[in-house]
């Protein structure tokens, strides 16, 4: 799931086409071109780091003289006042790089840190945390990189990868006049053998229903604990769980505890709070 250097360079070519397109004319009538500095990459809170290639890609594209020094590995869990990055070379580039470096850093970070602290939270259970479809566009590969690097797994990356029958199809499907039974028996029969379906069910009879009809996933929406409880109970050894739903750091381990598989947030990604990163230069007169 890690995004290629060919998929990175891409999406930081856009990035600074939009923030460096027209030029940086504060740099440009300010600092002389051939000034040079080391600049530290500081973490101002505690998190788990996430998109350091990104961020040191951004560097070099803007200037490939520039040096950049990894101190930290994604993954890996940083304090306030650890160095993640060193970085040297020519001051202009360093600054006409610096926000859209800690931008992607500061995103990735943060996804990577929600998904630590839920991880953590559901410890001692045998549910694995999920992330969703809701990414930022253009960046799903990048935040669902983030989610793994925070100690969770990704649900699919695309529509193509997995049959994943919501509310609204069933619903449309109703329409028409077929069943639940129906809707999970034609999808099995369009689809190939190697490509699971779930059903998306918000009773416990929906998904005894679902699983009778030969679903090979039950994601549990908006369910209370005790009728999440009550359907795991229903489907087991038949079919794997996930719960899904408005779950929160203060809910996730109560779901957990229901003997569910998979417990999927959005908030991982749609709502995150980015990890406080800075850049500190320091200038080497000649």
């Amino acid at each position: 799931m890690k995004p290629s250097v060919s998929r990175i360079k891409t999406v930081v070519t856009r990035a600074l086409e939009e923030d460096l397109g027209l030029g940086d004319i504060t740099t440009e009538s300010l600092i002389p071109p051939t000034m040079m500095g080391t600049a530290s990459i500081l973490a101002k809170s505690s998190g788990v780091v996430a998109g350091i290639q990104v961020a040191e890609l951004t560097f070099t594209e803007v200037d490939k003289a520039i040096i950049f020094e990894r101190l930290r590995q994604d993954g890996m869990k940083v304090d306030a006042g650890d160095i993640i990055a060193r970085v040297t070379g020519r001051v202009a580039g360093i600054l006409k790089a610096e926000r859209v470096a800690l931008n992607f850093l500061q995103h990735l970070s943060g996804i990577a840190t929600q998904t630590s602290l839920y991880v953590e939270a559901v410890s001692g259970t045998n549910a694995r945390i999920l992330d969703t479809r809701k990414t930022t566009p253009g960046l799903r590969l990048f935040e669902k990189y983030a989610v793994k690097m925070g100690g969770g797994y990704n649900h699919r990356k695309n529509l193509a990868e997995q049959v994943l029958i919501k509310d609204n199809h069933l619903e449309a499907c109703r329409i028409t006049g077929m069943s639940l039974t129906d809707t999970v028996r034609m999808a099995r029969e369009k689809t190939p053998l190697t490509v699971p379906i779930e059903v998306e069910v918000e009773t416990v009879a929906e998904a005894k229903e679902a699983v009778e009809a030969g679903a090979d996933m039950i994601l549990l929406d908006n369910m209370s604990v005790t009728e999440m409880k009550k359907a795991v109970e229903e489907v087991k050894g038949m079919a794997e769980t996930e719960a899904s739903g408005g779950i929160t750091l203060e809910t996730v381990k109560a779901v957990a505890g229901t003997g569910v598989d998979y417990i999927s947030v959005g908030a991982l990604t749609h709502s995150v709070k980015a990890l406080d990163i800075s850049l500190d230069l320091e200038l080497m007169q000649d």
